[in-house]
Order: structure tokens, then sequence, then C-alpha cells
């Protein structure tokens, strides 16, 4: 029941399966939270029957499967006559948590019946007083196919009270739409909190009841390896040049070249397609020297001047974002000119990243912009943006980087000890990282990280809490082999192992944590 006020907070199947991973990351393993999830299936089904009732569970193959081999295990224990009807063959059991509840199950043949229907011919006649859906879960997004298909047909046959895991098979948990059929439950158990598409699916929800599965609320301010696979996408082998993010970094000055440098290469081992770097043409000639892959665009004059915003735009518009600031300078010419780059930006709709001196220099003119903004400042650069110094409490330093973040409609990722990133209705904290990372250059390899992201169309939000945890882990890497003497450098070739293991980090945590 909400109190006045309130608003239902819903949770996505995306966000569910990251918290998941989180969890696991934090120490809140998959195999007790499916312990939780069954347990609570059968202390609801114990609150509304007598053990003697018959109940049959219909499992699927993946982590809603697993739920319901627990449910089993825990009504078996209580008394209730159970039978488990196995969606495929048990050898096809893909999620490691649920294929150990089905082990479990094998040792309770007398108390347990279990049957695998890997074909629609074989789904016996059934008679039953309960019935449990848990074949698919959250995610599930295409139509149903055979044998599932046929058994939510069953399912709806059965004269029974059903009860569906989670989401009733065959409805899009986000968005309600019924894939082809769905099964018609009386009372629905959902866990953690509940799914959109449950609100305008009711006539299949029936009652919904939200169980707790164990999820510290801690843990969804947490950033962590399923905020990468938020931010990740999956590569068809039909890609082409350019369908993972073209990226366009304006840096560089007489005196700085390497920073611009940084962010282009680790936008590329991030999976960048393309990275671009726009800096004064002596700056451009050090970086096209640094690394075949970067292609340098030779501006003209000792730093960037509105005399170049022609040549900008020309590349603002055929990239997916851009990265503006690092090693910049602050000539007078160049302020006045990432303003009018900043306006070129807005006017080809394209998300930007602002950092170093390119955020110094926002921050005289400071507003709203009309596209995605991520912002990365230190305790310096934030005091510049804001005027304010930072509070020295975490809650007061959240506080008051949500508040500029809400002023300017703005991502800002506070980088520190502790990162913090806020868009003004959510934040998130990242742990990962060293204090060997003070050194130059490594806001740069996160600007890169973080700009990639954005190019590849990930929520600004999202792109900047997947960025901050890899560049940390990275650097947690780079300090096992190195220790406090790593440089930015080191950190890019890292930059793939965390991408494809982000629970990689976790051994290196435990490392670290034992020699600190």
């Amino acid at each position: 029941m909400l109190k006045r006020g309130e608003t239902k907070v819903f949770v996505t199947s995306r966000q569910m399966q990251a918290l998941e991973l989180n969890a696991e990351y934090f120490g809140v393993s998959r195999l007790q939270l499916m312990e939780n999830a069954g347990a609570g299936i059968a202390a609801e089904i114990v609150s509304r029957f007598r053990p003697k009732n018959s109940v049959t569970v219909f499992c699927g193959l993946g982590g809603n499967g697993g739920d319901g081999f627990v449910a089993a295990r825990h009504l078996s224990s209580m008394g209730f006559k159970v039978r488990v009807i196995l969606a495929g063959k048990a050898k096809e059991i893909g999620d490691k948590t649920a294929l150990e509840n089905w082990n479990a199950l094998q040792f309770l043949r007398k108390t347990v019946i279990l049957r695998e229907i890997y074909d629609s011919s074989l789904i016996p006649e059934i008679e039953t007083e309960i019935v449990v859906d848990a074949l698919l879960g959250v995610g599930t997004k295409g139509k149903l196919r055979p044998p599932i298909l046929q058994l939510v047909q069953k399912i709806n046959s059965i004269n029974a009270f059903k009860i569906a895991v989670d989401v009733p098979t065959g409805i899009n948990s986000d968005t309600g739409e019924v894939l082809g059929e769905a099964v018609k439950a009386d009372l629905t158990i959902t866990f953690h909190k509940p799914k959109k598409g449950l609100e305008s699916a009711r006539r299949y929800v029936g009652e919904l009841v939200v169980k707790s599965i164990g999820l510290p609320k801690e843990l969804e301010n947490y950033a962590g390896p399923g905020d990468v696979m938020l931010a990740t996408k999956t590569r068809s082998p039909t890609a082409h040049k350019g369908d993972f993010g073209r990226l366009l970094v304006i840096g560089g000055s007489e005196i700085f070249s390497g920073a611009p440098a940084l962010v282009a290469l680790a936008a590329l081992r991030t999976g960048a397609d393309l990275a671009y770097v726009a800096a004064p043409k002596k700056a451009a000639f050090a970086i096209s020297s640094m690394s075949p892959n970067l292609i340098a665009i030779k501006l003209e004059g000792k730093h960037l001047n509105v005399d170049n915003l022609a040549i900008l735009e020309m590349y603002i518009e055929k990239v997916d974002a851009v990265v503006l600031g690092p090693g910049l300078g602050l000539h007078a010419d160049t302020k006045r000119s990432v303003k009018a780059v900043i306006e070129a930006v807005e006017d080809y709709g394209k998300p930007l990243l602002l950092d170093a001196d390119g955020l110094k220099a926002f921050a005289e003119f400071k507003r709203r912009l009309k596209v995605p903004l991520v912002l990365t400042p230190h305790a310096g650069e934030y005091a510049i943006l804001s005027g304010k110094s930072i509070p020295e409490k975490l809650d007061e330093k959240i506080k008051e980087v949500q508040r500029t973040a809400a002023e300017l409609g703005a991502v800002i990722l506070l980088k520190g000890p502790i990162d913090i990133i806020c868009d003004g209705r959510q934040h998130k904290l990242n742990f990962t990282g060293n204090a060997g990372m003070t050194v130059g250059g490594t806001g740069d390899v996160l600007s890169g990280i973080v700009g990639t992201f954005l190019a590849q169309k990930t929520d600004s939000f999202e792109a900047a809490v997947a960025g901050a945890f890899v560049n940390g882990a990275v650097g947690d890497m780079v300090f096992e082999e190195k220790g406090y003497h790593m440089v930015a450098t080191d950190l890019i070739d890292m930059i793939p192992h965390i991408l494809n293991d982000p629970m990689g980090h976790l051994k290196v945590k435990k490392r670290i944590a034992q020699t600190s």
C-alpha cells in the first residue's frame, strides 16, 4: 500500500539482471537469491493452502525454473504432493545455479515426481490443485515457442489455482505485451520490486505480491559488473564499420598533446570503431606519431579558436558523440571556441562529455544543454563548476553533486577515492580504483571509456557509471602488476580484460584487500 505522495517504483528486466550480477560481486550470491525466491514462493503457498494439497511446478531451463526447483523442494519438505514438469531435457539446463537446485531434487524422488518434457507430445494429463508457473521470467521478449507454448496452453486448461513466478510466462515484463499466449494467473509473486509490464497485464497477473529476496537496498546505488553489462553492446557478425560508435575528441594545445591521445586510444580499446582527434596542428602531428590507429584532424593556430569551427562541424555531424576539453588550455580564444563548439554539438544533437579545460571553460557560461551531457570533474574542477567546495562527508557530497546535476540537467561523475555519479534523480557510488591512479592521464582514459559508451547510444547515466567502474577496475589490475608505479598508458591495454569479464575484477579486489 502506497503512502500519500509516494509513487510506485518499478524495476526493468535489464536493471534487475544488472542488480543481481552486482549483488554477486558484493557477496550476495545468485544461489542465495534463488533460495530466497523459492522459499518465498513456498511460504506464500503455505499461507493459503494446506499441506495435503497437490502442487505441479512447471519449470523452464533458466533462472525462473531454478526458483521453481527451490519452491518444489521446500513444498515437499512441508508435506505437499509435488510434481515438477521440466520444459526440456535436464542436460539442457543452462543456468548453473538452477542446475544445482535441479540436482538437489534428484534425491527427493520419493516425494517429488520429476518429468522432462522436451516435446509437446510428451505433455501428460495433469490433475492438481495448485499450479506454479516458473517457465520463463523477466527478460522474455520473443513469441513463445514449443514446448513452452504448449505448456502455457496446458496450464491455462487446468482447473487449479495458478501462481506465476516473477511474471506470467508469455508477458513482456517491461511493456505488458502478450507474446502470443500467456499464463492467466490467479496470483503473481514478483521479486524485489514490481515490473512495469505487470500494470498493463492485470488480467494475466491476478493478485500481485512483491517478495524480498534479500537484495540490500544499498546495492542499488553501487556500481558493479552489472552496470558494465548494461553499457556494452552485442556485436552482430554482419556489423559494419561505424556501427559501434564514432567518437570525436577535441583537445590539445601547443603544450599538451598527450591528453586527447589518451582519450582516443582508450576509446578504441573500449570498442569505438573510429576515434578522431581534433587538435591544433603542432599537437595533431605529435598525436599522429603516437599511434597509426588515431585519425588526427589538424587545426590551424596554436590553440583552439573560432576559425576552427567550420572543420569541426564537418566531424561533429558525422560522429556519434564528442569529448571536449583534454589538454585544451584556457586561452581567451579557446574559451570562446568552447562555447561555439557546444552550440554546434547541440545543433547536431550529439551527446557531449566535458572534461578538464573544457569543463572549466563551460563553468563561465554554464547552462542546461539540449543534448545528453556528462561532466567528469575532480574536486577542484567541481568547485570551479559549481562555485562551492565539496563537503567532506559522503552523504553531503552526494546531495551537493545531485543538486548541481539537477540544475544543469547533466550527469556528473565526480572523480575521487569513491566516485559519485549523479543525474539529478539517482546516484551511484563506484569503489574501484586505487591511489596509484592520481598519476596524470587516468582521467583522460576515463573520458575515452565513457565517451565510447555515449557513442554507442548508451544512456548517459549508465555510460558514466559503467565507465567509472571499468576505469577503476583496470587501474586495480595495473596496480597488481606495478603497484603505485603505474602510468596512464598502462591502463589502456587492460580495458578489454574488464569488458570481456567484468566479474573478473572480483578476484583482483579480493587480492588487493588481502595485501592492503
